[in-house]
């Protein structure tokens, strides 16, 4: 049987903790007993951990052999802001994904209440992340930005950047995702409802940025950015 993995709260030596609500589900829900083992993840290393004290605010774990894992995609989503239940949705699916990061960008067309209100989620879109790292197995949640401005957003480096844009004719997705390295780290720039207005295109070619398409389909934000995660994350495997 599969064990249940934790990202743990606090490690010290070979001692791995949990706390507050973390420790409360496990406990409460998962009914979770003194000798009961959990793969525990620390640092970006998963061992066996043993529970060895428990009540509802802490669990304690004593930690054991490492387990064997395979290599995580580097791929960070540049997700622009949309309507918060559907954005979480996203954030939670490309999660259980495997991406290594997400950095909510405040777009040309991002609602303007919803950019006001967008820094005091971070915190919660943290910890849908954490949730369903630990759901899929993952070692470390993705790290979530804090909401970060387009003029930022669009001179953030790495190995390849890839824009999506309904306006794309010629490259598709899957192309561009194939002709990618397995280590190489890549930003993908997904663009709000709406999709993403003409100028910031056209910041994004003046940037360096690849432009490329999922096809004729208009697909809802949230969609579009569990699809192409999909598609990136499958050609780096």
């Amino acid at each position: 049987m599969t064990r249940r993995r934790w990202i743990a709260d606090q490690v010290t030596d070979n001692r791995a903790i949990l706390i507050g609500e973390h420790a409360d589900h496990l406990v409460r829900v998962l009914r979770a007993r003194i000798g009961q083992e959990f793969d525990v993840a620390t640092d970006g290393v998963v061992r066996r951990g043993r529970v060895v004290s428990l009540d509802a605010a802490r669990v304690e774990f004593e930690l054991g052999d490492e387990v064997s894992l395979t290599t995580a995609p580097n791929l960070t989503l540049l997700l622009s802001v949309f309507k918060f239940d559907r954005m979480e949705w996203a954030i939670e699916k490309c999660t259980e994904l495997g991406v290594a990061g997400i950095v909510p960008v405040i777009a040309r067309r991002t609602d303007a209440h919803l950019a006001s209100a967008s820094a005091k989620r971070a915190e919660r879109w943290r910890r849908i992340a954490l949730q369903a790292a630990e759901q899929s197995r993952r070692t470390t949640p993705p790290e979530i930005a804090d909401p970060m401005k387009f003029s930022d957003a669009v001179r953030l480096t790495a190995g390849l950047r890839i824009v999506l844009s309904e306006s794309e004719q010629k490259t598709q997705l899957r192309d561009a995702a194939e002709s990618e390295s397995a280590d190489e780290k890549i930003i993908l720039a997904v663009g709000p409802e709406g999709g993403w207005a003409a100028e910031e295109l056209q910041q994004f070619q003046q940037a360096g940025w690849i432009s490329a398409s999922l096809g004729v389909m208009i697909l809802r934000a949230e969609t579009a950015a569990i699809a192409a995660a999909a598609i990136m994350i499958a050609g780096q495997r």
